[in-house]
């Protein structure tokens, strides 16, 4: 009744939220409450009503309103870089310098020597674009890494929450007549056009400059090139010979309508996956700095021959001569060699998302054959019945790994001997210990209470929180294997979370299950179904900044495109296989992902539909679930889900003898009761009702 409804509006949420049963989130928000106020216990005066603290409270990030300004300890003076900087951009009559997160393959991960970014700003980040001009600096990355820079920023730095660059700033911040200038080994082709024409009209001018002004800046203080060997994957863990890989993209640019007469290779992990190599150069990702030119009756590799072994030499020499014969050329003469075979009769296909404008710029506009991917990165996508064989089983021994970790952080969180950076060299030394690993297949994300807010947090040995039952704990991390990559996130609590905590690890959960059960038509693109992760969220108003998922490689990318469930990504297909990642992030409070790598296969239905089949097999933590918020087919899905897991993983822990994993095993996949399940006529009505908004929502869909 009216009457019993407090009248302060914390009050009221806080009602309404303990007193609906089986409504929780969504209850509450019919009183337009906001999430920040779901859960939070009552205070005399309606004090948590009152506006958050603003940023100059906060010690962990930087403060540039106080004088003198506050910097954390994790923020990096940039002064020195940016003076020599201008300098040397006066030199050369640049009025702005573009400097990126990337490499001249781009690349997601990069080595040291190719971190220009880093280096003039202290922003580790994976994703972003830094501008100078002679009296301002700004850095644009999107919202999984604001906070990450707030607290790696020094105060010359403005941050620009976006992931795109924008003219609008270069416009105010550039005379006209100006010019914008970039190194144009370092931006796609893609990238490239899109500057140009924002920039079009407005009286600037995008200048490219070859030589990098960072690197003359850097001087004798930048790393020195790779200098490890490059190695042939052994032919037990590939799906087929590099001579049939060469002759499937052969066929495909025989059937093509233009009839390319090459094709050109610029991403690491195209040349790496073409022939079966492997190699160190970028952290994490097992590839090689190369480009290959593949004509129809000619391969060229261009790379530091030296580096190879001897068993790579002569893998690539075994057909010479002739048009399988591998021509090891320099690395530093591709756009030279380039330009000399642009200059025939030929027609060149490539891929504009990981082609440089540099290269690009060589090839006379009637030669080119452009596509957003090369043919080899689309069938490096699709993996064939052997490599999926593969990455199933690599996934089975990470399994076995991720579950010595859980029961290692159940007995040693309690005693507080854990801190986010030991649990993430933890996790990395049991995988270690599995056949086949070869590390890390990116930076373990180890994140505990507010840190887990932050989509993409990774602790330092200088900077990490201790673990503690009273908060809830994010471990996203994934290995490198001889038959794979792995990439999985699980969320836990050892205490007694909030109801808060409690219905969004059960929200993210249930966008997990919906998407990873769906079955839908052949060549549906992703970007079309992915809101099925984001649906239980929605009910309630809340919603996650980053992706819902990624392509994966068998012993190569961690983050491989072009699959996944972004606009750029190409429809899905059976033999793909893709991470499935829902969140919900409360700034300064909490983080929540779930993540699952699934492989798309074809459905049992009786026209051809396709769906997922879940290969990452760790059960998900039981004291975070909410029962009566599944529904009856979803409860149903978790236990068949778990009856695999007992099936694939419970023999490989009992092959390693490690009983109590087993016994942990069993304890945490025992079936959940139907009977606890959401009404069908709750369930049925907050199906129809997203039904009902899915058409709008598809036309707005967050990246």
């Amino acid at each position: 009744m009216k009457s019993q409804v407090p009248a302060c509006r914390l009050q009221r949420c806080q009602w309404w939220y303990q007193t609906q049963s089986g409504t929780g989130l969504r209850a509450s928000l019919t009183l337009g409450c906001s999430p920040r106020l779901q859960g939070v216990p009552v205070s005399p005066g309606c004090a948590a009503d009152r506006p958050p603290q603003p940023a100059s409270a906060r010690t962990d990030i930087r403060d540039c309103s106080v004088d003198p300004p506050y910097l954390p300890p994790t923020a990096i003076n940039t002064t020195a870089q940016l003076t020599a900087l201008r300098d040397i951009m006066r030199a050369h009559s640049v009025d702005a310098y573009i400097v990126p997160s990337t490499d001249a393959h781009m690349s997601e991960y990069i080595a040291e020597r190719d971190s220009r970014l880093g280096w003039l700003t202290g922003f580790t980040g994976s994703a972003g674009t830094g501008v100078v001009t002679q009296d301002k600096a700004a850095l644009w990355t999107d919202s999984r890494y604001w906070t990450q820079a707030e607290r790696q920023l020094d105060c010359n730095w403005e941050l620009q929450r976006t992931s795109q660059w924008g003219a609008g700033w270069g416009a105010t911040a550039v005379p006209v007549g100006g010019n914008i200038s970039l190194d144009p080994f370092l931006f796609s082709i893609d990238t490239w056009n899109s500057y140009r024409q924002a920039l079009h009209g407005s009286g600037r001018t995008l200048l490219p400059i070859e030589n990098n002004l960072v690197d003359q800046v850097w001087g004798d203080q930048r790393p020195p090139p790779a200098s490890s060997e490059i190695y042939t994957l052994p032919a037990a863990f590939t799906g087929s010979s590099w001579q049939e890989k060469v002759a499937g993209i052969r066929q495909q640019m025989e059937q093509h309508v233009r009839r390319p007469t090459a094709v050109l290779l610029s991403g690491l992990e195209e040349t790496a996956w073409l022939f079966n190599l492997r190699g160190h150069d970028i952290p994490y990702n097992p590839v090689f700095y190369s480009y290959t030119l593949l004509t129809n009756t000619s391969i060229s590799l261009f790379v530091d021959e030296m580096r190879l072994s001897a068993a790579a030499r002569q893998s690539l020499r075994a057909d010479c001569p002739g048009p399988l014969c591998v021509e090891l050329q320099e690395y530093g003469q591709t756009r030279a060699h380039l330009q000399h075979y642009a200059q025939g009769n030929v027609t060149i296909w490539l891929g504009t998302e990981y082609t440089t404008y540099g290269l690009y710029g060589v090839i006379p506009q009637e030669k080119l054959l452009e596509d957003s991917y090369s043919p080899v990165m689309l069938a490096k996508a699709v993996k064939n019945p052997k490599e999926q064989e593969l990455l199933r089983a690599a996934h089975v021994r990470d399994a076995v790994a991720v579950i010595q970790y859980l029961l290692w952080l159940e007995k040693m969180v309690p005693q507080g001997q854990v801190d986010e950076f030991s649990g993430a060299q933890h996790i990395d030394t049991l995988r270690q210990a599995q056949e086949h690993n070869r590390g890390p297949s990116f930076q373990s994300i180890s994140a505990s209470g507010l840190n887990a807010a932050l989509a993409h947090y990774s602790p330092s040995n200088g900077s990490s929180r201790k673990l503690s039952v009273d908060e809830m704990y994010l471990s996203d991390t994934g290995g490198q294997y001889l038959d794979g990559t792995t990439d999985i996130t699980r969320t836990v609590h050892w205490g007694v979370p909030t109801p808060l905590q409690k219905e969004a690890y059960t929200r993210v959960l249930m966008g997990n299950i919906d998407l990873s059960r769906l079955v839908f038509p052949p060549n549906t693109a992703g970007r079309m179904v992915e809101s099925f992760a984001r649906r239980a969220l929605w009910d309630v108003g809340l919603n996650y900044g980053h992706g819902t998922g990624h392509g994966i490689g068998n012993f190569l990318s961690v983050h491989e495109w072009p699959v996944g469930f972004q606009s750029n990504n190409v429809p899905l297909a059976a033999g793909m296989f893709t991470s499935i990642e829902p969140g919900y992030y409360r700034d300064g409070e909490f983080g929540i992902r779930i993540e699952d790598v699934a492989l798309v296969v074809n459905a049992q239905t009786e026209k051809p539909f396709l769906t997922f089949e879940v290969v990452s097999l760790v059960p998900y933590d039981r004291n975070l679930i909410n029962l009566s918020l599944l529904s009856p087919e979803q409860i149903r899905y978790l236990n068949t889900y778990y009856e695999t897991i007992r099936a694939r993983v419970g023999p490989e822990l009992q092959r390693q003898r490690l009983d109590e994993e087993y016994r942990w095993l069993q304890r945490n996949t025992e079936p959940f009761p139907l009977g606890s399940a959401a009404t069908t006529t709750t369930a049925t009505t907050i199906l129809g009702t997203l039904t009902s908004l899915l058409p709008t929502l598809f036309t707005g869909l967050q990246a």
